[in-house]
């Protein structure tokens, strides 16, 4: 049973798809007890650490198609004390270091209009205000109109992304986390990845509801 306002109730939390053991820097499947995967030692992503719930599967799957497509915001804190769960559960395994700011993944002026909110967002905010980070929701901007991920290849997603996030934000220095809803090839969070880097971010981790494994 889910309640928008308080969350998911323990046993069903419990019934949670559980995750195989995961690489702690790209967050896919990985031998047990190694931080960094055979695929990140020889090509590792743009951010450092990246932090999911579950695999985009049911029951977390249907409830943030409701999110985002049906208007159902009232899931945003569900949603982001799942990932705050998941983050404190890393942090007390590896010692994830706390950000400085927490960023969201931007929508492109036009979609953000359609839906009337910007899903990351609203996961951010609550989770910014939990862990007395500050929270720019305004620092990244989407600079042009992609076609939709979920349609593309990988080398076309790549190819989709490039060049179309935009800052004008100083990250020097600053420990930052980008929360998104879904990681799927990485593209998106790969690309604002290396934006933060090159303005300055001192390291980047990637929140995420669901990571498709």
């Amino acid at each position: 049973m889910s309640s928008p306002g308080r969350g998911i109730c323990s046993a069903c939390q419990r019934r949670l798809p559980p995750l195989p053991p995961l690489c702690y820097r790209c967050g896919l499947p990985a031998a047990p007890g190694t931080e960094a995967c055979g695929r990140c030692l020889l090509n590792p992503p743009p951010w450092h650490r990246l932090v999911c719930v579950s695999d985009y599967l049911p029951p977390l799957s249907r409830l943030l198609h409701k999110f985002k497509f049906s208007g159902c915001t009232a899931l945003q804190v569900m949603f982001a004390r799942l990932i705050l769960l998941s983050w404190l559960q890393q942090r007390r395994v590896c010692g994830l270091r706390k950000p400085d700011i927490l960023v969201c993944s931007p929508l492109y002026k036009q979609r953000r209009w359609q839906r009337g909110f910007n899903q990351s967002a609203l996961l951010a905010q609550p989770l910014a205000y939990w862990l007395s980070c500050e929270y720019a929701p305004e620092a990244l901007i989407r600079t042009r109109k992609t076609a939709l991920q979920h349609r593309l290849s990988i080398q076309q997603r790549k190819r989709n992304l490039r060049h179309a996030f935009a800052t004008e934000f100083d990250f020097s220095e600053r420990h930052v986390a980008l929360v998104d809803d879904v990681v799927t090839s990485g593209s998106t969070a790969g690309e604002i990845s290396l934006l933060l880097t090159r303005a300055g971010a001192a390291s980047v981790q990637v929140w995420c509801l669901c990571r498709t494994l």
